[in-house]
């Protein structure tokens, strides 16, 4: 017998479970497979040999935001007060810190002036940006911004403008 209205069949549970479905499968917090070279934290993610770190600015999907070199989104973890890396472990695997070896190139309309870098507990040199350490998410593609105001890992992760302050 079919499900009369207010009653709920069977159906309505895999409706009500679908919107959580697609959000694990496509967006923050899914495992899988990335499409881009992801290390083990304890190594680090740099660019080919003798190229720098190019932190660089493009119209994102939000708003003028910061950029790889590969399109790849720019995010800050705020759970970090001032420039100390606080993402080791898992949260490193889903959020790989930037990386650099030697001093980061501002592009487009990023400052130079607000990249830095700090230390991170295995050595390498993370890249910063008006104080904050910078990460990309490891399950975006080039160009896609699924992560903004996400809350995981004990924090939210914010995309930042070309000033370094969080978009809306």
């Amino acid at each position: 017998m079919p499900a009369q209205i207010g009653e709920r069949g069977p159906g309505a549970v895999w409706c009500a479970l679908l919107p959580l479905v697609a959000l694990v499968a496509t967006g923050c917090g899914a495992t899988g497979e990335s499409s881009y070279d992801v290390v083990p934290a304890s190594e680090p993610a740099v660019t080919t040999a003798g190229e720098p770190t190019v932190i660089t600015t493009a119209n994102g999907p939000i708003g003028e935001m910061l950029f790889d070199r590969r399109d790849q989104a720019i995010y800050i973890f705020d759970r970090e007060a001032g420039t100390v890396p606080d993402c080791y472990g898992d949260c490193a695997v889903a959020w790989p810190p930037m990386l650099t070896v030697g001093a980061p190139v501002a592009a487009g309309d990023a400052d130079q002036g607000l990249l830095g870098t700090t230390s991170r507990s295995d050595g390498t040199a993370q890249v910063t940006y008006a104080g904050h350490p910078l990460y990309f998410y490891a399950d975006e593609e080039p160009g896609q911004v699924l992560c903004h105001k996400v809350e995981e890992f004990g924090g939210l992760w914010l995309a930042i403008d070309e000033a370094g302050v969080p978009l809306p």
